[in-house]
């Protein structure tokens, strides 16, 4: 069991006997009374998310989870396959189970596989990832006052604010927490 106070972004618990990873929480402590967390969760088993609100002082059940890491293989539009790295094994999830990280994935891109009882369930991607730009809309400097940024599309059809210097063909690191352009590879 642990405390719901120790809820955090990434945590992986249990409840009502469905798989949660929390997405976002907030903690709230009014003038009287226990303080309240509330939490955002995404189910791993089938990729629904849920809000819930849990009084200080509570507890979950924890969860024993085995990790791996993989290397990205390809999609066939609702699964997606990865190679163990030390056993060559490609083990499969599905497209609503990984949310919006599956947007960030490309081809031989190593990742870290999250199992549950022996089925995948999850995938950690690096905080950060190098995508190639194959799409940029134009944008002319003098239409803001202040720094100018266009969106453009990546190889994976992530669309990122980019500064205008961005051009097609071009890398650029993309923060896969927020989604936020970094900087120009």
């Amino acid at each position: 069991m642990i405390d719901v106070n120790e809820l955090r972004k990434g945590v992986t618990f249990e409840l009502d006997g469905n798989l949660y990873k929390v997405v976002d929480y907030s903690h709230n402590k009014t003038g009287r009374g226990n303080a309240t967390i509330r939490v955002k969760a995404r189910n791993l088993l089938t990729g629904a998310n849920i809000e819930r609100t849990f009084n200080s002082g509570l507890s979950v059940q924890d969860v024993n989870l085995d990790f791996a890491n993989v290397s990205y293989l390809y999609n066939d539009g609702d699964m997606y396959y990865f190679m163990d790295n030390q056993t060559f094994e490609q083990p499969a999830i599905k497209k609503e189970s990984l949310g919006e990280s599956a947007q960030y994935l490309s081809e031989g891109m190593e990742v870290k596989l999250t199992f549950y009882k022996g089925e995948a369930i999850d995938v950690e991607l690096p905080t950060s990832v190098d995508l190639k730009v194959v799409e940029a809309e134009m944008a002319i400097r003098g239409d803001t006052a202040t720094g100018v940024t266009k969106k453009v599309t990546t190889e994976t059809g992530v669309v990122v604010q980019c500064p205008n210097f961005v051009n097609v063909g071009d890398t650029i690191r993309v923060d896969t927490r927020t989604g936020d352009y970094i900087t120009r590879v």
